[in-house]
């Protein structure tokens, strides 16, 4: 997640630039004296970063994820199989990346996190990647990145676009509303393109190189990913100039010193899922797409009424339009993204679909938007089971986390087993 607070321009100004350029070179590497210490307390500092769970709990709702179906391979339904370290020390030196994946015991417990108790919401992201992936890659490659980071966003949003982090963070890449807008995304009531694929990657893609640019290291840069260019700064001046991950490991938030083994542990499983008797979900996403522009105003229903295709596959490839609208003008266009066929089939009617006026496309919105305010009266109690959390029962009822807190008087986004919470729908 990134930290809107902890990222200010000052993180660009010559002088934040020369301290850090002054400090010894970077060394991925982790020494010996600081891999003691490291697994001496490695038990008692495991954190797994809430974002992070609260992420593979909402994969849940995603609309493909809950239309998947078993995958075919052979080791269905099997257990996982379990190595010694030397195995995955082996696996982890043998990938083929750029960023240096070391193995250690935080590593080690969060690859038995995903193979053994995440073993469901693995098998739906593996299932999610056939389509992603290809679009982080080429949008990677293009920008001289490291392939290794079309990770990320597994850790970040379990590869659903639609992701809100407690903290207000979405879409894909988990990008805070401020930080988008600085990286070039659109951020209103109609259109938010941090659940844009394509320009969500190249907004990341730029950031992170700026990290890179800044802190010659591909560990501090996840690290600053993570918790902000400033938190980072601090724990390397306290450190005594430390300029590696597990050099300023103990001065991060505890939750940052959990993310780069994510990453790493991503790596590995979305590599070696296989060794684990892991089998993906198959997952009816259109795997070849294209765009059309749209120069006005058109409402998702209009466009699934005349394509006879589902309004809700063209809300999950198009998950940048809150309210099922492209607010397109004719001076300024916007991307609909359909499959191939239907592609080809809105220019052939085009003309039918855009015979709707923008005041009929205007009162739709209206509309729909009083009949969600005539909802909200509507009250459900909702009791808490093992294993919710808040952000996932806020993905249930399509309500904000901050809603269910102040209609519940929370002052935080902890909740009990049995407890009782209201809904307003």
């Amino acid at each position: 997640m990134i930290n809107k607070k902890r990222f200010t321009i000052l993180l660009f100004t010559s002088f934040f630039f020369h301290f850090l350029v002054a400090q010894e070179e970077p060394s991925q590497n982790i020494d010996e004296d600081t891999e003691a210490e490291f697994l001496e307390v490695i038990d008692s500092t495991f954190m797994m970063p809430s974002a992070f769970t609260d992420a593979m709990d909402s994969l849940v709702y995603f609309y493909y994820a809950q239309h998947a179906r078993k995958g075919d391979c052979e080791k269905e339904g099997l257990d996982n199989v379990e190595y010694p370290d030397s195995i995955f020390k082996l696996r982890l030196e043998s990938l083929p990346n750029e960023i240096e994946m070391p193995f250690n015991s935080r590593v080690k417990n969060v690859i038995n996190l995903y193979v053994e108790r995440r073993r469901e919401h693995v098998e739906k992201i593996l299932g999610l990647s056939k389509y992603y992936f290809p679009i982080f890659e080429d949008i990677l490659s293009e920008k001289g990145l490291p392939l290794e980071f079309k990770m990320l966003p597994v850790i970040e949003s379990a590869l659903n676009t639609t992701a809100i982090s407690r903290a207000g963070a979405g879409g894909l890449w988990q990008f805070m509303p401020s930080t988008g807008r600085m990286y070039g995304l659109k951020v209103n009531s109609l259109v938010d393109e941090r659940s844009d694929p394509v320009k969500s990657t190249y907004a990341a893609a730029h950031y992170l190189k700026d990290l890179y640019r800044i802190y010659k290291d591909w560990h501090l840069a996840i690290a600053a990913y993570n918790c902000g260019p400033g938190t980072v700064n601090r724990a390397i001046r306290r450190s005594g100039g430390k300029r590696s991950f597990w050099g300023i490991y103990h001065y991060l938030p505890r939750e940052t010193r959990t993310y780069v083994p994510i990453f790493i542990a991503a790596n590995y499983v979305m590599t070696y899922y296989e060794d684990h008797n892991l089998c993906p979900v198959e997952i009816e996403m259109p795997l070849y797409t294209d765009t059309v522009k749209i120069d006005r105003r058109l409402h998702f229903s209009k466009v699934s009424h005349i394509l006879e295709l589902s309004e809700d596959e063209i809300k999950v490839l198009n998950p940048q339009y809150r309210r099922g609208v492209i607010p397109g003008t004719k001076m300024r266009s916007y991307i609909l993204r359909l499959p191939t066929h239907y592609a080809s089939k809105f220019e052939e009617l085009k003309d039918s679909i855009y015979s709707v006026t923008d005041s009929d496309s205007l009162a739709k919105v209206i509309e729909a938007e009083e009949k969600a305010i005539k909802k909200i009266d509507r009250r459900i109690t909702h009791r808490v089971r093992k294993g919710q959390t808040l952000s996932g029962i806020a993905q249930r009822y399509h309500v904000r986390v901050s809603d269910i807190k102040r209609w519940n008087g929370l002052r935080s986004s902890r909740i009990r087993v049995g407890q009782r919470l209201t809904i307003k729908r």
